[in-house]
């Protein structure tokens, strides 16, 4: 069966044997996916028993089972829609659905749940396809419609309903906008039920999903359910810099990842002294240019402007050298014995020649009387160049001598010519 991944839904369409449609689910491939960790434990059965259903992208709701059947995680499941049926995959199931509810600060008391008509059958699945492959063509025009009517918005996502008699137009607007024209063109394009459902910058985000700076999911896409207020001051608690380019995300503002250890950095910071002044010593005057906030570490230095020097010290070390401040005196060193450095060991110079052989990675014979044999050979080969070198040396002292020979008698010669004349 050939498979077709729809990244949107977290499913694979396919067609079987027979020719009919099928759908089946994609472990892990679901933005905001969930870990039954209680999957292993007997838990009891509840009087009403609901499920969670994951519809496009981050989507969900909460659905009544009244048909008898019981649904596992994954399965593909027709339920009440707005009007007509649509079609989702059940996310959650048993225990961890009202868990879920108290987490997410849904109240079921009173509420009226949709209920879960059946499973999805192949007609079903078939018209879910359909609709689905119109989404990005449908949501392109209507852009362009949006465009010409001189609406300050943007349609983000289109959603059909599994049996295409509603879309869900997402978009995005800074203030109100009146878009009652605008469902009467739509209308008139798609000839579908429309709906207009506006999100933030955020939400956008996590519907879209995408990797952020470190590298993971984007936590709007993955776990994040509401979104609080995120100010500059959680940067400047914790020491960040108040780059707009590294603190923004891919929505455009601010991280929501700035939150995660704000109170922990403030709560560090409240155990730290307030240097107001710079610390003095009789060699001058100290500033404080940076600071460690988790290891309570106060970096100093004699420029404030620069960091090229920088002496760490404790907090204790700082409120020391405060209090000598306060009673009108220097410190003689601005210094910390906790940060002191151990003075460098003078190189020693060792004479390594001969301690290894390069011969230690040859290979040992494991044969004694081959060694054996192959050393005699090697003395008589040995011999043998000796006794060859020898003679060669002594035609060449021979050839070297007979010529110095006949030059001292020539030379005798004309010695006696000379004498007799």
């Amino acid at each position: 069966m050939s498979c077709k991944k729809n990244i949107s839904r977290g499913c694979c369409f396919g067609i079987t044997e027979e020719g009919k449609a099928t759908a089946q689910n994609i472990a892990g491939a679901h933005k905001m996916e969930v870990f039954d960790y209680l999957q292993s434990y007997p838990l009891p059965q509840r009087e009403a028993e609901i499920y969670e259903v994951r519809f496009k992208n981050t989507r969900k709701s909460f659905y009544a089972n009244n048909t008898g059947q019981r649904f596992v995680k994954g399965d593909i499941v027709a339920v009440e829609g707005t009007p007509g049926v649509d079609i989702g995959l059940v996310s959650m199931v048993s225990d961890l659905v009202w868990r879920q509810m108290r987490r997410t600060g849904f109240r079921p008391e009173g509420a009226e749940f949709k209920k879960i008509l059946r499973r999805a059958t192949a007609t079903d699945i078939e018209r879910w396809q359909e609709v689905i492959a119109c989404e990005h063509s449908t949501m392109i025009r209507s852009r362009q419609i949006s465009a010409s009517l001189g609406l300050e918005m943007k349609i983000g996502d289109v959603e059909y309903q599994g049996d295409g008699m509603k879309a869900i137009f997402y978009y995005i607007a800074d203030g109100r906008v009146d878009f009652r024209e605008l469902i009467k063109v739509l209308f008139e394009q798609f000839r579908v039920r429309v709906e207009m459902k506006q999100i933030g910058a955020r939400q956008e985000a996590g519907r879209i999903g995408g990797i952020s700076a470190c590298g993971r999911e984007l936590c709007c896409s993955s776990w994040i359910n509401h979104f609080s207020t995120i100010g500059i001051g959680a940067a400047r608690v914790q020491d960040i810099s108040p780059n707009p380019q590294k603190l923004a995300g891919q929505c455009g503002k601010l991280k929501c990842c700035l939150n995660y250890e704000a109170d922990l950095y403030a709560e560090a910071r409240r155990s730290l002294p307030r240097v107001q002044s710079p610390l003095e010593a009789i060699d001058g005057s100290y500033y404080l240019v940076k600071t460690d906030i988790l290891s309570g570490t106060m970096y100093f230095s004699p420029d404030k402007f620069s960091c090229s020097i920088m002496i760490p010290l404790s907090v204790a070390k700082v409120r020391e050298i405060q209090e000598v401040n306060r009673r009108g005196e220097k410190v003689e060193r601005i210094e910390d014995s906790r940060f002191a450095v151990a003075p460098p060991v003078e190189p020693q110079i060792l004479n390594v020649v001969g301690e290894e052989s390069i011969t230690r990675f040859d290979r040992k014979k494991a044969d004694g009387a081959s060694r054996g044999r192959g050393d005699n050979e090697g003395n008589r080969q040995g011999d043998r160049s000796g006794d060859r070198r020898a003679r060669n040396n002594g035609n060449r002292n021979r050839q070297r001598s007979a010529p110095t020979g006949q030059t001292n008698a020539s030379g005798a010669k004309q010695a006696k010519d000379v004498a007799k004349k």
